[in-house]
């Protein structure tokens, strides 16, 4: 990655012997495994942070400007707090505003501040590279104002944050996995509770492979549809047996409700409770590391995505099914949105030559070759050394007063 503090040093022209301290913090990517096309609200994850981050440096500056630029992409933006909010045109520097309105909201001096961010997240592949660009971007204010508030109270306010800079509400859980990820570890990630359980991964051994097919599709109004399956099918069944969220059935209670629902909203239901068991098994097959329990787990959840809910691709397909084939392959399903996007494939490290030689049919049969990322299981989001002396305002008692602050 690049030396973003050089860079922001640079591009603000900051001499590294001047007063003006550069914080800079950094925040992983994330994979989720299983349970990402869930029951919204209520949902159950397996995921993990990956060890690709996004970078935020910020530092003082002497007039009331916000200043934003994005090393890889040779961007800048700017605004004052008077006019921090949503713009289109602001693309990448909206969600370093989010931050910034979590600590205005806080009534610390944001006055003038300059932000420098880079990174090497894939973008626009479901790794949440934007949410990894509003924790980094928290977390070195955090540090720059030296506030006292913990990651907990962090990640209420930038949901709180985004949903008024986004208009709409938002899901908590690349926050709960940035912010609570530990090095070698898979989490169990709820939704409903925001607790997350921490489970070593049995897999040093071997590899995580990400396989960005290439292939994009406009996912929005089939994920609408498939949303308003589920919430049908969910009120169905809540006239049969009393229960708040698909939680409270199991697959026999689609078959007593055969009659009333509809066969394409019954197979959308029955990939939500069959994927809720599924992250709840994987939670006692990974501590055992029970691999072929693991890779039955993995397939037939990609499986049930691509018949039940039917949010699989050609290509995707045509990926799982290659790394079925390979000897060594622990298990391989999509990952993301779906119509496209990645795979993963946990595969041992003698496996891996015979996998990329198959992508050479991918080629040959789909006109575009696919991107490949080596990952694993990563820290959670963190300041970094070497940025300098942390900013404190005399004004501030101790980091915890103003407006807002607890």
């Amino acid at each position: 990655m690049l030396d973003i503090g050089a860079l922001h040093r640079t591009e603000y022209e900051l001499d590294a012997d001047r007063s003006e301290s550069v914080v800079i913090a950094e925040a992983p990517g994330r994979i989720h495994y299983l349970g990402e096309h869930g029951e919204p609200k209520a949902g159950l994850y397996l995921s993990s942070a990956i060890d690709r981050h996004m970078r935020v440096a910020v530092s003082l500056r002497k007039d009331n400007s916000l200043r934003f630029y994005a090393a890889d992409l040779g961007e800048r933006k700017r605004t004052t707090l008077m006019n921090l909010k949503y713009k289109r045109e602001d693309r990448w520097a909206n969600y370093v505003k989010v931050a910034v309105h979590v600590f205005a909201e806080l009534g610390y001096p944001v006055k003038g501040l300059n932000f420098t961010l880079s990174g090497n997240i894939p973008q626009q592949v479901g790794m949440a590279s934007s949410s990894a660009i509003e924790v980094a971007a928290a977390v070195a204010l955090r540090g720059f104002f030296s506030v006292n508030i913990n990651d907990k109270e962090l990640l209420n306010r930038l949901v709180l944050a985004k949903g008024v800079f986004f208009g709409k509400n938002i899901s908590a859980v690349d926050y709960l996995i940035a912010l609570s990820a530990k090095k070698d570890h898979f989490l169990v990630v709820d939704e409903v509770t925001r607790e997350v359980k921490r489970i070593k991964s049995p897999l040093a051994k071997n590899k995580i492979l990400i396989m960005d097919s290439r292939v994009r599709m406009g996912v929005e109004d089939e994920i609408k549809q498939r949303r308003q399956d589920i919430r049908k099918g969910l009120d169905i069944l809540s006239q049969k047996r009393h229960g708040v969220s698909f939680r409270d059935y199991a697959a026999e209670d689609l078959m007593d409700s055969m009659g009333d629902l509809p066969e394409e909203i019954r197979r959308r239901c029955l990939h939500i409770i069959q994927e809720l068991q599924r992250v709840n098994d994987a939670e006692r097959i990974l501590k055992k590391a029970d691999f072929p329990a693991l890779t039955k787990l993995i397939f037939h959840s990609h499986e049930s995505l691509r018949d039940l809910y039917e949010v699989s691709c050609p290509e995707i397909d045509w990926l799982v099914k290659r790394a079925q084939e390979i000897e060594g392959v622990l298990g391989s399903r999509m990952t993301g949105q779906g119509f496209g996007g990645c795979t993963y494939t946990f595969l041992k490290e003698e496996a891996i030559a015979e996998y990329q030689r198959r992508l050479e049919d991918y080629e040959r049969i789909f006109g575009f070759h696919p991107l490949l990322y080596n990952v694993r299981p990563a820290a959670a989001a963190r300041l970094l050394p070497g940025g300098g002396p942390i900013h404190k305002n005399p004004s501030l008692d101790g980091g915890t007063s103003g407006r807002g602050a607890s």
